[in-house]
């Protein structure tokens, strides 16, 4: 893990972190203190961006630490309990892992011609972490605090799906943009020793 590495994820992570923060306070759709609830959560945005240019590891961490602050809020303020504040970013790097995984297999962030692959890519990353949250309400609830929260689910699971939507757009129109590609690549970017040619333009060691 290079400088300029650890350097995008720490930035990424906070940005996930500030845009949580900030869109799970203005936008609460159900704020029952102690009893549960959704809010718009657009963390996500920078676990994308990640998962776009580091990779599913690079994803998978930012989505992972941009999901502290919604572990806290769903844990404290709507009442799920101190797991949540593990339980929420476990889901959230799944979908950031998932993204990176998918982003390096369709190249996407490599080119403007494969940008359109990014909306179908990001929707099918959120696969697996909508499972798990409908898992995390049955049952990982259930044995924490003794208390299931599924009737959460018809309310979380498609205020969650219309959020990705909306980054997925996001996100084709992101990995297409040259200029914010060239932006962050060069940002990851860690020059490799050149290997000099010799005279009869063999490769030397």
């Amino acid at each position: 893990m290079d400088a300029k590495r650890t350097a995008f994820i720490a930035t990424l992570s906070a940005l996930g972190i500030v845009l949580s923060a900030i869109s799970l306070n203005i936008a609460p759709i159900l704020s029952t203190v102690g009893q549960g609830g959704a809010a718009l959560d657009l963390s996500h945005i920078a676990t994308f961006i990640a998962a776009i240019f580091g990779g599913p590891i690079v994803g998978g961490i930012v989505g992972l630490f941009g999901g502290l602050y919604s572990g806290y809020y769903f844990g404290f303020v709507f009442g799920q309990g101190l797991f949540a504040v593990i339980g929420v970013p476990i889901g959230k790097a799944m979908t950031g892992f998932v993204a990176g995984l998918l982003y390096k297999k369709l190249k996407i962030g490599n080119g403007s011609q494969h940008s359109f692959y990014a909306i179908p890519a990001t929707l099918l990353s959120y696969v697996p972490e909508s499972i798990y949250t409908v898992f995390y309400f049955l049952y990982i609830m259930t044995f924490v605090n003794g208390q299931g929260m599924a009737y959460l689910i018809p309310l979380v699971i498609p205020k969650a799906w219309i959020e990705i939507i909306v980054m997925s757009v996001l996100m084709g129109a992101l990995a297409g943009n040259t200029g914010f590609r060239e932006f962050v690549n060069r940002f990851l970017y860690v020059q490799k020793p050149q290997k000099s040619t010799g005279v009869a333009g063999k490769i030397q060691p």
